[in-house]
């Protein structure tokens, strides 16, 4: 079975002292990553696998003397006293509790933890500062385009995981562009999880993506207990389809919600904490004003998105390139008094035009904006290359 790129990073990470934890959106293989780093990488060694969604697992761990969660771990690997303990832990959101277990063992015994989460909305609440120190955090994305290709065998993994942003924006190689288009086409339908690209058949992956929303639904909104808060949830959702790309006004989603402007910013914090949405903070030098600005607002997979509803070629193009450029660094857009925009800017440094067919005046524009606000780096992002100059494509990212 192939391997998501995020497993060798963790083979660095094997010995370090600290827990691993893994989160991210439902079946992005969060499971299998930690299942595939249990069985192949840990030989000889003393190790053991908790499900959290079985009660009799996390009964183990249901003890207010945590030494004697030790001794039971122990017992049940057969290990001598002082051996290192590997623990695994899947779906911990089901027993909160166990961070405090989790810190104790860490720091008297040595235990090493592999723990997996649903979502970030959660473990932000359950790896509070006791655990400052302890802990190396992945979020696990649906797959890069790079990865999508990985795993079609048509790129390698150390040329899938390469992030050498002066390798990758670089002028386009029209003829290698061309020949990734088939596989592009099916990334902006489909998108990246798992099981959907390695499944065959338009309908099958439609009927995959349909039960990954309605997982969420029956998951992760059952934290909400309120049932109007369920159905304002979805509702928002639905709002948020034709406005991909585009600034958000509070006040106007408030008003359609029939909702206040403080609940709208709380579905937001929860549809973005469970990885549903990204929301791109307003570029500025100042962090203050970063934060007080608009945001816009993107699906984190297209083929949820897709699954949802529909949007525009140009929305989908620009969804999924934002989707891609967030694998290197930190985004923001900029907008200058309403009278002109740059879709994405890339470490505080890099301007970055989306465009279905870029064109020189697209450049030359972004050329001067982009210099306006003192960056110096900038290409055109453009699906269809038909220009020489600072044009790139997607397929590149």
């Amino acid at each position: 079975m192939l391997k998501r790129l995020l497993f060798y990073d963790i083979l660095a990470k094997i010995e370090h002292k600290n827990a691993i934890i893994i989160t991210g959106m439902r079946q992005v293989g969060k499971t299998t990553l930690l299942k595939q780093v249990f069985t192949e990488t840990l030989e000889n060694k003393p190790k053991l696998w908790f499900d959290f969604e079985n009660p009799i697992d996390t009964k183990v761990f249901e003890e207010t003397d945590y030494r004697n969660v030790y001794e039971r771990l122990r017992q049940m690997v057969g290990t001598p006293d002082g051996e290192r303990l590997f623990v695994f832990i899947d779906e911990v959101q089901n027993y909160p509790e166990v961070t405090k277990v989790v810190k104790y063992l860490i720091d008297h015994y040595g235990v090493k933890f592999f723990i997996t989460g649903s979502s970030n909305y959660y473990l932000k609440n359950l790896f509070p500062e006791s655990l400052s120190g302890r802990k190396f955090l992945y979020i696990l994305p649906p797959l890069s385009f790079r990865e999508f290709l990985y795993f079609r065998g048509q790129l390698g993994a150390d040329e899938a995981r390469a992030r050498d942003l002066n390798k990758i924006l670089r002028p386009a190689d029209y003829i290698s562009a061309k020949g990734l288009e088939p596989e592009y086409d099916e990334y902006l339908k489909f998108g990246g999880f798992p099981e959907v690209v390695s499944t065959a058949g338009a309908e099958t992956k439609q009927e995959i993506l349909k039960n990954i929303f309605k997982s969420f639904f029956e998951k992760d909104l059952k934290v909400l207990s309120d049932y109007r808060d369920v159905r304002e949830l979805r509702d928002l959702i639905l709002l948020l389809l034709p406005r991909v790309g585009s600034g958000l006004d509070i006040t106007k989603l408030a008003a359609e919600l029939s909702a206040d402007r403080a609940k709208i910013y709380n579905y937001l914090e929860f549809l973005q904490g469970t990885f549903l949405i990204r929301l791109l903070p307003k570029f500025s030098k100042s962090i203050d004003r970063a934060v007080a600005g608009g945001k816009k607002v993107y699906f984190t997979d297209n083929g949820i998105l897709n699954a949802i509803g529909r949007v525009n070629d140009a929305q989908l193009l620009e969804n999924t390139v934002v989707n891609q450029l967030a694998e290197y660094g930190e985004l923001g857009f900029y907008n200058r008094r309403n009278t002109a925009e740059i879709d994405a800017i890339l470490n505080k440094e890099i301007a970055l035009e989306i465009k279905t067919t870029g064109t020189t005046a697209d450049e030359a524009r972004l050329s001067e904006l982009a210099q306006s606000i003192g960056l110096k780096k900038y290409f055109i992002i453009s699906k269809n290359i038909s220009e020489r100059g600072n044009f790139i494509s997607p397929t590149q990212l």
